[in-house]
């Protein structure tokens, strides 16, 4: 793979950019997924969609095929999905609710894929990527991805140390972009900052920004630094 150009990775960010509060379809530095890639319409950032690509192409050349299941989900995407979830959950309290969803999804304006820079491949289910197929691509993701700048965020927690989200083989991330924009949310965001959404008051109890922010692999923590 040619050699990155670490200048052309630098990121353009502000807040409202990483708590999702713009329109990736009109946004510059977003581009929408060819149909090849995807089975419905999807955006990304353009530079992780370059390296994607690269991937991709090179995965099939092995018999492996990535399609891209979600990409880029701003908070009025990631709050459609969150009160979905609220109104359908059966938990008798507002802290269950929210814990129950946090397994697998963020509250609005705490998502990776606020950023462009997030992949889910393939299947949304970790069972699928424990046997067939679907092993063969995560083996051939954990051998290959990190050469392309993808790395997996949320790894298995027994084995990691690791707070937050559940394990999710099936997300993986641009990691030259996605690591400065968690150090400007780290730096202008708080828990008090979350807000719009049922729940949202939860956020300072959860911890939401040390917790589920950065509850991130350490291997995707010491790449950062």
């Amino acid at each position: 793979m040619a050699a990155i150009n670490k200048d052309s990775l630098k990121a353009e960010t502000s807040t409202e950019f990483v708590t999702g509060q713009f329109d990736f379809t009109s946004h510059k530095d977003f581009v929408e997924v060819d149909s090849q890639y995807v089975n419905k319409e999807v955006y990304l950032h353009k530079k992780a969609y370059q390296a994607f690509k690269a991937m991709a192409d090179s995965a099939l050349k092995e018999g492996i095929a990535f399609t891209i299941i979600s990409g880029a989900r701003n908070f009025n995407y990631q709050k459609a999905i969150w009160d979905r979830k609220w109104a359908a959950s059966d938990s008798a309290t507002g802290l269950g609710k929210a814990k129950g969803i946090l397994e697998y999804s963020s509250m609005p304006m705490t998502s990776r894929h606020h950023w462009g820079t997030e992949i889910d491949l393939n299947d949304l289910n970790n069972s699928y990527f424990e046997s067939g197929q679907g092993l063969k691509e995560y083996e051939w993701l954990k051998e290959h991805a990190n050469d392309f700048g993808f790395y997996q965020p949320y790894t298995d927690k027994s084995k990691n140390d690791r707070t937050g989200y559940n394990e999710e083989k099936w997300h993986w991330t641009y990691l030259q972009l996605a690591s400065q924009y968690l150090a400007h949310y780290n730096n202008h965001v708080t828990n008090a900052d979350i807000t719009g959404f049922q729940g949202s008051e939860l956020a300072p109890k959860i911890d939401m920004v040390k917790n589920y922010v950065n509850g991130i692999s350490t291997k995707i923590k010491e790449r950062s630094n």
